[in-house]
C-alpha cells in the first residue's frame, strides 16, 4: 500500500469520527507480567492516556479493540473513561460493526491503530489505518500510515497530536 505523507495523513484525518485502538502493543510495550495469583498486570503509558483523556474532551470518540480480554485493559479505560471497550473477540471488523451500526457511521469514518498480523483485516477495511512504528513487517506493507514512536511508548499520543492538528485544536486549550 502507498504509505501517506505527514500533510496527506493530516489531511485524511479530517474526516474520521472515532478512533480505533488496539491494546497490546499500541497502548502497552507488548508486556503482560502476570502475578502468582494469575492477577495480570499491564504497563500503559501514561502520555497516551493523557492525549486520549483530551482527545475525547475535543469531541474524538475512542473505541478500544483488542482481541483478548483483560481485566486490566477494562480497568485502564474506566480511568480514563473511554466508553466502548471491546475485548476477547479475534475478528476485529466483525466485533467493531456493531458499534459503527449504533453510532450511525461507516468503515471510512473509522482510523485504526494496530501492531499486528490479527490487525489487518480491520485494517485493510478503516479509512485510515496505522501501525506503531515496531508493528510487524505484515501489517506495516497494509496501513496507510506508521508512526514515529513505538507502542507503549508514546504511539497514541502522536496519532492523537495529528488529529489536534487536522481539526485545528490546540490541546493546550483543553487543558490550561
Amino acid at each position: 500500500m502507498a504509505r501517506l505523507t505527514h500533510e496527506q495523513f493530516i489531511e485524511r484525518f479530517k474526516s474520521i469520527k472515532l478512533l480505533a485502538l488496539d491494546v497490546d502493543g499500541v497502548l502497552t510495550d507488548d508486556s503482560i507480567f502476570f502475578g502468582s495469583g494469575g492477577q495480570e498486570f499491564k504497563r500503559f503509558n501514561i502520555s497516551d492516556g493523557f492525549y486520549m483523556v483530551i482527545g475525547m474532551k475535543s469531541g474524538l470518540e475512542l473505541a478500544i479493540v483488542s482481541g483478548r480480554y483483560s481485566a486490566a485493559t477494562d480497568s485502564r479505560m474506566k480511568d480514563l473513561g473511554v466508553k466502548y471497550v471491546l475485548q476477547a473477540r479475534k475478528d476485529k471488523v466483525e466485533q467493531i460493526a456493531p458499534l459503527l451500526d449504533e453510532l450511525g457511521l461507516t468503515f471510512d469514518d473509522v482510523a485504526f491503530v494496530g501492531n499486528e498480523i490479527l490487525d489487518i483485516k480491520l485494517a485493510r477495511k478503516v479509512g485510515l489505518s496505522i501501525a506503531v512504528a515496531d508493528s510487524s513487517p505484515d501489517l506495516i506493507d497494509e496501513v496507510n500510515y506508521v508512526t514515529e514512536r513505538a507502542g507503549g511508548k508514546g504511539a497514541v499520543r502522536e496519532v492523537i497530536e495529528c488529529y489536534f492538528e487536522a481539526v485545528d485544536i490546540n490541546p493546550k486549550d483543553l487543558v490550561i
